[in-house]
């Protein structure tokens, strides 16, 4: 029998009762038994940290483990583990390219990779066969293995009658359809957001339009039929204007973005750091301040790492033939704790981080109460660690951040009776 006591822990969590109280917490056989003031029992492993919080576990929204086909980036054990050490417990797993996940057998390789690993993993189907936007994929076969949301990762449905008939078909099974809103074909090789920093370095550059373009589109066509949208990962003020306006009549609708679009901006890119490289890209400093403005007043519902590892061999060249990407969940809960507590609160921050995601995807959310399944991120919202080559725990370096000091630690998960901790870091 598995059990054990948190000890003096800050309970952050909206939906219990228990919310910004400093308890402990009996846990038995995966599930909370007692919370209280002071529990004691000598017999029962003890949980204690200084400056200890605990909130619902964190899910991770949109995450590339490209395996099978380039497991020399990521492999699903490998990202995992690196999820975990994020404090996530649950992750939204993005359609590989080469091979795409597009069959049954894709979604339970990818669930049952994680077994005994104490996390929840929700592999998103592809929306068409080869994530090649002309035929549409197995998806119900899909969402009866586990898969609650089709996507097609970076690959954009161009066609709009296929997507179309994607959301239709999803609506039959209350599926997730999940936009990526980019429209290539207006500037087919650009590099970084289009205006003063592009033309500087004189790197071609992508304008808002490919975004807010295949933004209304999807919107028009998820009205007509009254299916269940989110885009995933969005990058520009008028982005955000635009899907503020439609959730005013449309109630299924749900957006995301990452945390690196919410900390910088395209004044990042002087210099030709591909370290920065990222699609969409970082836009103005406006742009950023509006992201922020909509996680804040809620019409940003989805913090994500975006995580997309690349190899160092296809990373080190030169900017214009750089990949887009940037590895994060390892880093993304601290990032946040880091940057954004002061003017999010961590409330907010969790509710982006842990609850929304789970709605959104229509999983269990995990409470912080009596008679409740144990689902867990334990934190210092207030430790400093230094992220570096060293405590990477993704299996790519593709990172700005190297030797950057963080505020907040995670010091581990707790899921069922899996309990994974995190070494110290000085």
């Amino acid at each position: 029998m598995f059990s054990v006591i948190i000890k003096n822990a800050t309970i952050i969590d909206p939906n219990s009762p228990y919310n910004s109280l400093t308890k402990d917490i009996l846990i038995k056989d995966g599930t909370i038994i007692k919370i209280e003031n002071d529990i004691s029992d000598k017999d029962t492993d003890q949980i204690s940290k200084e400056n200890l919080h605990i909130c619902p576990g964190l899910f991770d929204f949109s995450v590339d483990f490209p395996e099978p086909g380039n497991e020399q980036k990521e492999t699903l054990q490998s990202g995992y583990k690196s999820s975990i050490s994020g404090g996530f417990t649950g992750i939204g797993l993005q359609p590989t390219k080469n091979p795409s996940r597009d069959q049954k057998a894709d979604i339970l390789y990818c669930i049952n990779a994680a077994k005994k690993l104490g996390i929840k993993v929700i592999p998103y189907g592809a929306i068409s066969k080869d994530l090649q936007g002309k035929q549409l994929s197995e998806m119900y076969d899909m969402y009866n293995s586990g898969a609650l949301a089709f996507s097609d990762n970076m690959s954009p449905v161009k066609h709009g009658g296929l997507f179309s008939r994607a959301v239709l078909y999803a609506k039959n099974f209350n599926g997730l359809i999940i936009s990526f809103p980019y429209d290539n074909s207006i500037v087919p090789n650009g590099q970084i957001n289009e205006g003063i920093v592009s033309t500087q370095l004189g790197l071609e550059g992508i304008p808002d339009l490919s975004e807010e373009i295949m933004l209304n589109r999807d919107l028009s066509i998820n009205k007509y039929h009254q299916g269940k949208l989110h885009f995933n990962i969005i990058s520009s003020k008028n982005s955000v204007d635009t899907i503020k306006d439609a959730k005013n009549n449309q109630s299924t609708i749900s957006c995301g973005t990452s945390i690196y679009h919410l900390l910088f901006d395209d004044q990042q890119l002087d210099g030709f750091n591909a370290q920065f490289k990222i699609l969409p890209p970082f836009r103005r400093k406006l742009d950023r301040d509006a992201l922020l403005e909509g996680v804040k007043n809620g019409v940003i519902d989805v913090i994500t790492s975006y995580h997309q590892p690349n190899e160092e061999e296809v990373n080190n060249v030169e900017f214009s033939i750089a990949p887009f990407g940037i590895i994060g969940t390892q880093i993304t809960f601290p990032l946040a704790l880091t940057y954004l507590l002061d003017y999010l609160g961590l409330e907010k921050i969790i509710q982006c981080m842990s609850i929304n995601p789970r709605t959104i995807l229509q999983c269990e959310v995990p409470i912080i109460k009596e008679g409740h399944k144990v689902d867990i991120t334990l934190f210092d919202p207030n430790k400093k660690w230094k992220y570096n080559k060293e405590n990477n725990n993704s299996k790519s370096e593709n990172t700005p951040l190297f030797g950057t000091e963080l505020k907040g630690f995670v010091h581990g998960t707790l899921i069922g009776s899996i309990y994974h901790q995190n070494l110290p870091i000085d």
